[in-house]
């Protein structure tokens, strides 16, 4: 039962994670009971475990539907948000090893490499990129349990910040800002990372009402 409980749960996070599930989406019970061929049990099981940590709320007469944020809501996690993701490039420019310095330099290439030849184009495909470039800022801060609170809370706003490089010139800014914040990161300026990455995962209140607007 515990096995397939992960199973579960690795397999709607990893729908949140590609944008199969958007916020507001319906949790539909039998449709993974089918789809899985298990029983009731697990799925409501894995469902919980997903409403403990705020990915999924049970609404009256809907059911469990995945986390979709008020604006009040969605500044305050943003404002959290760019905390960890501050700290996790301070800590790994203090940390950095030979082999994260590899990471982080790949994923920053790639991110890139994507910007000069898509352009604006296939964002889906460069938020993918975007994802690794954090992954590996995180891995490189040496803290397994402050890279869990930032996927946790991340995966709160990932269709919005996916939805964020849908605009005209915004992967091109990515990669830029990208590549300035693992310079400092390479130069071991704790403070200036951990600056750059909070001020690279901010939105302004326009620009959070636009993306919900976009989302409803």
């Amino acid at each position: 039962m515990a096995g397939q409980t992960d199973t579960l749960l690795s397999t709607i996070l990893g729908w949140i994670d590609l944008g199969r599930l958007n916020p507001g989406d319906v949790i539909d019970e039998g449709a993974l009971v089918a789809e899985f061929g298990v029983s009731r049990t697990p799925v409501r099981e894995a469902i919980l475990q997903l409403e403990a940590v705020g990915l999924i709320r049970r609404l009256p007469r809907k059911g469990a539907t995945v986390f979709r944020p008020t604006l009040e809501e969605f500044l305050a996690i943003l404002e959290v948000h760019a905390r960890l993701e501050g700290q996790a490039a301070g800590l790994a420019a203090r940390r950095l090893s030979r082999a994260g310095a590899t990471a982080l330099e790949a994923a920053v290439s790639a991110c890139e490499a994507h910007a000069a030849r898509h352009g604006d184009a296939e964002p889906d495909a460069y938020y993918q990129l975007n994802l690794r470039f954090h992954e590996s800022v995180a891995i490189a801060a040496g803290n397994p349990f402050l890279t869990e609170m930032i996927k946790t809370n991340a995966r709160k706003l990932l269709a919005y910040y996916r939805a964020r490089y849908r605009y005209a010139g915004a992967i091109a800014a990515s990669a830029r800002e990208h590549r300035e914040i693992a310079r400092l990161i390479v130069a071991r300026d704790s403070a200036g990372a951990d600056a750059a990455m909070q001020r690279h995962v901010q939105f302004d209140q326009v620009t959070a009402m636009d993306l919900l607007a976009v989302l409803a």
